[in-house]
């Protein structure tokens, strides 16, 4: 056999060799390959668990504590009722408490969320809520000069069906020593800055904006704290039209502010309204400008 010969022989042999190895081993670690399925399962995404805050009081040596409290829908100033026995009892031994420590004072926080609307006569639906629980309070006999209200924005909140449960907090502290001083600050704030509300021709109603609706509550605040405190609202027109017409008139837009008071929790008591129809102009009829100004109801306090 020739060199040549023996050399393609070789290089035979090894390519049938390298060919029966390959066509081994590579079976074998196919065989033991996983195959990865694309997942078909599906991700849930779990709801996030509603909040819920205690009517929880400890102070001051009066302490109560129960799961329930006052119920809110989402963008509602009128809490939900029927209201539980133990939260009636609290405000009961609330009460008691109050009634032999009279310089205690109840603080109600409301509570509410950037996302919700405000409809109310109150610059936020948090001081809205609190109102309305301080006249639920006042009710049951908590004298309303022993209730602060505040309104605080709780963005973490969360409802549980379109409820927000215990939508409020409340603290139990001392009547502050500078509280008369802070009292008699805001009647003359009120007095030297009264709230003046200006009504399109022939029309008796408003929407208020943002700042009368705090003027609102600074009243109503003086008038909670003050015995024996009245506000006044005088309805005013210009001099279009007949003066029975008119007084009419005044008056309507009189009562539109005696009742929107009203809403922000002031007893229909406190409230004299009264118009004066187009008797006193604050400044020239001649003019539309002038028509404009004279068309206003004043609400201050007395």
């Amino acid at each position: 056999m020739t060199k040549t010969t023996t050399n393609l022989l070789l290089m035979l042999i090894t390519i049938v060799a390298g060919t029966y190895f390959y066509v081994t081993c590579c079976s074998e670690c196919n065989a033991g390959a996983v195959t990865t399925e694309p997942s078909t399962e599906q991700v849930i995404i779990k709801e996030p668990e509603a909040t819920a805050y205690p009517f929880a009081i400890d102070g001051n040596g009066f302490t109560y504590n129960t799961n329930d409290n006052y119920n809110f829908n989402l963008s509602s100033q009128t809490f939900l009722t029927p209201l539980s026995l133990e939260l009636k009892n609290g405000v009961n031994s609330l009460k008691e408490h109050l009634g032999t420590n009279e310089n205690n004072v109840i603080n109600v926080t409301g509570f509410y969320t950037s996302d919700e609307e405000n409809n109310t006569a109150f610059p936020n639906l948090g001081l809205a809520r609190a109102n309305n629980i301080k006249n639920d309070l006042a009710a049951k006999g908590i004298p309303t000069a022993q209730i602060n209200t505040f309104g605080k924005i709780m963005d973490e909140m969360i409802a549980k069906d379109g409820t927000y449960l215990g939508a409020a907090s409340f603290s139990l502290i001392e009547k502050s020593a500078t509280a008369d001083d802070e009292l008699k600050a805001l009647y003359e704030k009120i007095k030297a800055d009264p709230l003046i509300l200006y009504f399109d021709t022939a029309e008796a109603s408003i929407s208020l904006d943002a700042t009368q609706r705090q003027k609102v509550a600074d009243i109503s605040r003086y008038l909670d704290k003050v015995a024996g405190a009245t506000t006044s609202v005088v309805g005013h027109t210009d001099a279009t039209g007949q003066a029975s017409t008119n007084m009419r008139l005044g008056q309507d837009r009189a009562d539109f502010a005696k009742n929107y008071l009203m809403t922000n929790g002031i007893a229909s008591d406190k409230i004299i309204a009264t118009s004066k129809g187009h008797s006193q102009p604050i400044a020239n009829n001649t003019t539309e400008e002038g028509r404009e100004k004279n068309r206003r109801t004043v609400i201050t306090l007395n």
